[in-house]
């Protein structure tokens, strides 16, 4: 029973510590848009330009014996 002196006291500090971080949260506004970010996904993006051709590719492959 005396493991509760214990607990309760550091239970009690985590919440405040949770409380805090929480208050801190919603004043730095990272609560006020929660729709775009789960859309972000569904925007099309442009497309990735081609890769450029390197040397090798120019002549024909690598230097593979074959």
């Amino acid at each position: 029973m005396t493991i509760l002196l214990f607990l309760i006291p550091i239970s009690l500090i985590l919440l405040g510590i949770a409380v805090l971080v929480f208050v801190w949260a919603v004043r730095n506004g990272q609560f006020e848009d929660l729709d775009t970010p789960a859309l972000d996904i569904l925007r099309d993006e442009p497309p990735a330009p081609p890769a450029s051709r390197t040397d090798d590719d120019r002549r024909g492959g690598s230097d593979h014996a074959g």
